[in-house]
């Protein structure tokens, strides 16, 4: 994983802890008395426990935070290992979905796993009145159930007009209304109240034990191995199904696979974080990592540790501040890494592209002065003689004065927009102030003299190969000049080498216009 997102990570919980105050509750008032003379008495209210109006701040103390960070306590271990790799597992088979335009299909299996749950529950209250409840038993149900959602959905969208958004929504909207009509049965048993079903629906990360970690560790495993078998194939499905299909690629059965994994998570994750929050562990990590690269197996570790670092903040932040959901934390500490991927991210962060925009409106403007300057001067090599300047120690670009008022008449620009890029020049050491104007420094000679002739080989090259009138070229040269690499500048010689054998600078294809 990227170092960077760890710090942005730990930003994340700082923040956070700032954000997240402790605040107490009152007790309830003590009911009215009434004292010997028969004056009604109504006692002083104690502040013993915490009130959503009270402000006060609970920090926890530097053993606490010493001992969490440390994972001294068992359930503090067992809680923040289990978060950690249910988000691991998460964050690799989230970015397959993310790339496949499926975000919300670890949604769909969430909430189509509501009735597997009921069901199997019903199912040993049946068989077994009274016995405790089996939580392996429930996730079988859920896992059921969650598959079953899937392949509703697969042959919604296969077998009728119906856009895969609609069949989505058609599955949700279904699985879980009948989920919350088997739950409402449920709640009317003797044993619906302390089922404890709801820990499903909201996440019950708290009471996580060593057998759930060990669940989760295990279904993780087997996730990042099969996704590392299968890399190749899943990038295959995620970039162009299409041509593997054509190819004679099993994409069905690999899409079946990938469905699989993204089930076996959704469903070892509503015990941590419940079936309304496990959507969130699929995707944000996967989300927030295409901010830093446009690679997949890069995306995939990064998306793999965004997971895991996201679960050990929230845990531990969640820890810190006992009277906040583990799940809800994870999820929002989760929202904060992306939002911290967003701006900041290597690759699509929203403050990279705009230094990269800003960096390449510099570039464009630098060139644009620098050619401008080129054709100004042209005339003047012409007299002095283009061979004696750049190597003569005396070059000729730097002799003559720029004025102001001459470059304006040869560009429509603006003033301040000339203003501005002969600031920028002379930041640049392209251009040196002198009285009444300025001077070309040698710098400034060597890349008005490169810009000007990348312009003019690729003019030469439209009109020698591409048949485009001369009168047309400049405007094209004007768009595709600021991105010729040495490599493509090195083929543009070479393609215009047949008509100048013994090319320095190429003529312009077309006559410039002196300016006033």
């Amino acid at each position: 994983m990227s170092s960077p997102a760890v710090r942005f990570a730990a930003g994340g919980l700082l923040v956070l802890g700032l954000l997240l105050p402790g605040l107490e509750l009152p007790t309830a008032s003590a009911a009215p008395s009434h004292s010997a003379d028969g004056h009604l008495h109504r006692p002083i209210p104690q502040h013993s426990g915490t009130s959503i109006s009270d402000t006060r701040i609970q920090w926890p103390s530097w053993q606490k935070l010493s001992d969490t960070l440390l994972m001294r306590h068992y359930n503090t271990r067992i809680v923040l290992l289990g978060t950690i790799l249910l988000g691991i597992g998460a964050g690799t088979v989230g970015t397959f979905m993310l790339l496949r335009r499926r975000a919300l299909i670890g949604d769909v299996v969430s909430h189509a796993s509501l009735p597997g749950i009921a069901l199997a529950f019903l199912y040993i209250e049946l068989a077994h009145p009274g016995s405790e409840r089996s939580l392996h038993a429930l996730l079988l149900g859920a896992l059921a159930a969650g598959l079953l959602g899937v392949l509703c959905t697969t042959g919604i969208t296969r077998f009728s007009r119906i856009k895969e958004d609609a069949a989505l929504a058609i599955v949700l909207s279904v699985f879980f209304g009948a989920g919350i009509a088997l739950f409402t049965i449920i709640q009317k048993l003797p044993t619906g109240q302390v089922a404890g079903l709801q820990s499903f629906i909201y996440g019950q990360t708290a009471s996580m034990t060593a057998a759930d970690v060990k669940l989760i560790g295990g279904t993780s495993f087997v996730v990042v191995v099969v996704s590392a078998l299968l890399f190749k194939e899943f990038g295959l499905l995620c970039f162009d199904e299409e041509f593997g299909r054509s190819h004679g690629w099993p994409t069905t059965r690999l899409d079946f696979v990938l469905m699989g994994l993204v089930v076996c998570m959704a469903i070892i994750g509503l015990q941590s974080v419940g079936l309304l929050l496990v959507v969130a562990m699929l995707i944000i990590p996967a989300a927030a990592a295409r901010f830093w690269t446009e690679r997949l197996g890069p995306m995939t570790l990064i998306a793999a540790g965004l997971g895991g670092v996201s679960a050990w903040l929230g845990g531990v932040v969640s820890s810190l501040f006992a009277r906040f959901s583990a799940g809800a934390v994870i999820v929002l500490v989760g929202s904060l890494v992306f939002m911290l991927s967003m701006a900041v991210g290597r690759r699509r962060g929203l403050l990279p592209q705009f230094l990269n925009q800003l960096a390449t409106t510099r570039r464009v403007g630098r060139h644009d002065l620098s050619r401008t300057l080129y054709e100004m001067l042209e005339p003047h090599l012409e007299q002095t003689g283009p061979d004696s300047g750049p190597d003569s120690g005396n070059d000729p670009l730097c002799l003559h004065l720029l004025v102001h008022d001459q470059i304006l008449a040869r560009r429509s620009w603006s003033t301040r927009r000339l203003t501005r890029l002969i600031r920028i020049a002379v930041s640049e050491d392209r251009l040196e102030v002198v009285e009444g104007g300025w001077r070309l420094t040698e710098a400034g000679a060597a890349d008005a003299r490169l810009v000007a002739r990348n312009h003019r080989l690729w003019e030469t090259y439209l009109v020698l190969h591409a048949d485009i009138a001369t009168s047309h070229v400049d405007r094209d040269a004007d768009l595709i000049e600021h991105v010729l690499d040495p490599d493509l500048v090195a083929q543009l010689l070479e393609a215009v080498s047949q008509r100048y054998p013994h090319m320095g600078m190429p003529p312009s294809p077309h006559p410039i216009d002196p300016g006033s």
